[in-house]
């Protein structure tokens, strides 16, 4: 049995959804029902992180969305402004849900983790609630050392595991993203995978990508 994990992101746009597809068309290809679980969507439409999972992996049993919401903002304000009434509780309990019907469940978080979700509670109480382990995706340029870091600390006070760092579109053009791997091994100590641009054209570049630069370390830790 594979166990459950979240993928969660030093900020918005970093990544997470195109980890996510990657992980979970990874997982799938091995013959594990593996499923991506967004708790909330906002900025729908156009966004729609689960659509991208499930057409990544060709099937949409690949990806489930449990509320969406119009305003491109955290849960918390964008239900205020949609006269929507979220509910911290039944979050977290549609979440469990959505992972105990799946072989693996993989919870994609939403923007970074201090992202208010629901009645005063942040997408860092839904990661620890949870009681999952943690893949962390960040920038590769500069900055990232810091956000990085800061990701990483506030999922150790929350006694989170990690289980190892990615840097997306990662292409090692300049000396800032050729240094910052090795320093963030060093300030974190935690391994850390590099996910160079990709051609998301096709959603499934996605999954070819992840296969070819994670697939030989990062997936040890999920079988």
């Amino acid at each position: 049995m594979t166990d459950d994990f979240v993928v969660v992101g030093t900020d918005t746009g970093v990544g997470k959804t195109v980890v996510t597809a990657g992980l979970v068309g990874m997982l799938r290809t091995d013959g594990i029902d593996a499923k991506a679980i967004k708790p909330c969507q906002t900025g729908y439409p156009p966004d729609d992180d689960a659509g991208f999972v499930a057409e990544a992996c060709g099937t949409e049993a690949a990806a489930a969305c449990l509320r969406r919401l119009k305003p491109a903002l955290a849960p918390e304000v964008a239900a205020e402004l949609e006269g929507v009434t979220l509910s911290y509780a039944k979050i977290l309990n549609e979440c469990e849900q959505a992972i105990a019907d799946a072989e693996c469940g993989v919870v994609e978080g939403i923007g970074g983790l201090r992202v208010p979700l629901a009645d005063g509670r942040e997408v860092i109480d839904l990661v620890a609630d949870l009681d999952l382990s943690a893949v962390v995706v960040a920038r590769s340029g500069l900055g990232t050392l810091n956000h990085t870091m800061l990701t990483v600390e506030a999922l150790r006070q929350r006694q989170t595991p990690i289980l190892g760092i990615v840097l997306n579109e990662y292409d090692g053009t300049t000396v800032v993203e050729r240094t910052n791997p090795k320093m963030i091994e060093k300030m974190t100590k935690q391994e850390v995978w590099t996910l160079p641009p990709l051609d998301l054209t096709d959603p499934r570049a996605a999954v070819e990508g992840a296969t070819e630069y994670l697939s030989q370390s990062l997936l040890e830790d999920f079988e």
